[in-house]
């Protein structure tokens, strides 16, 4: 096997467990809390500085919240940014967000992942954790963008010429043509956001339990905890909805 079809290979195969492996990854790498030195400074930091970290970390991560949650409610059913088991393109997304980055979603989750590095306060590890992402996400783009090219032949080209596959290029915003639809977003997100949440939620209890050195005056009811709590039942709520109602899926079908 040549190595462009090696590449397209492994890239639809990461490209469809794209939302699984980054967790399973993550949860393996967890334990890197215990053996670096992120613990005995994040202990030394005042009160003021931990609550400065954990607001800069949930800031980074809502922005690539936002980012998924505009391309997905702008988005047309059936194209590009829309497909989740395949590829699949009805049509070549070019305005909106598509006109200032080609792969807003991958944005979006570098984004989401990059809050909870920044969280977890380990320099070394958010590099090696960076590369990995962009050497993950490379295949995908690479099989995405091979079979864009074979629908869209030089529309395609094109258009990829003059928009970055990944830094925004903001100066060339184009407002598209579908208005913003929040039960789409709904109906596809509530997943993820909630991934992310007991990712922050996992690291808080480590750092915590491992500050209390394994004793009983660890606080097992905490903030992280609760807002968990709160996110799994309006996952467990919205999961419900899109399985067994038609509440959101009545935009789905608005194309």
């Amino acid at each position: 096997m040549a190595l462009i079809q090696s590449f397209e290979k492994s890239g639809n195969f990461l490209f469809k467990h794209r939302g699984i492996i980054p967790v399973f990854v993550f949860l393996i790498c967890a334990p890197i809390l215990c053996f670096t030195t992120s613990l005995s400074f994040y202990e030394e930091m005042s009160t003021g500085g931990r609550v400065a970290l954990v607001i800069a970390a949930m800031l980074i991560s809502l922005s690539g919240i936002v980012v998924r949650a505009y391309t997905i409610g702008t988005t047309p059913h059936g194209t590009s940014g829309r497909n989740t088991d395949k590829q699949v393109a009805k049509q070549l997304n070019t305005k909106g967000i598509y006109s200032i980055v080609r792969h807003p979603l991958y944005l979006g989750n570098y984004l989401m992942w990059l809050g909870l590095l920044v969280f977890i306060m380990d320099l070394p590890f958010l590099i090696a954790v960076s590369l990995v992402y962009w050497l993950y996400y490379e295949r995908i783009m690479f099989a995405e963008e091979s079979f864009l090219t074979r629908e869209f032949g030089q529309q395609y080209i094109d258009w990829s010429m003059k928009v970055p596959p990944f830094l925004p290029k903001f100066s060339q915003f184009e407002k598209g043509d579908v208005p913003f639809h929040f039960k789409s977003v709904l109906r596809r997100e509530y997943s993820g956001i909630f991934a992310i949440t007991l990712c922050f939620t996992l690291v808080d209890y480590v750092r915590t339990w491992l500050l209390c050195e394994f004793t009983a005056d660890m606080q097992w009811i905490r903030p992280s905890g609760i807002v968990c709590l709160v996110m799994l039942v309006a996952m467990l709520v919205l999961r419900t909805l899109k399985h067994h109602s038609r509440l959101l899926a009545a935009e789905e079908n608005r194309d």
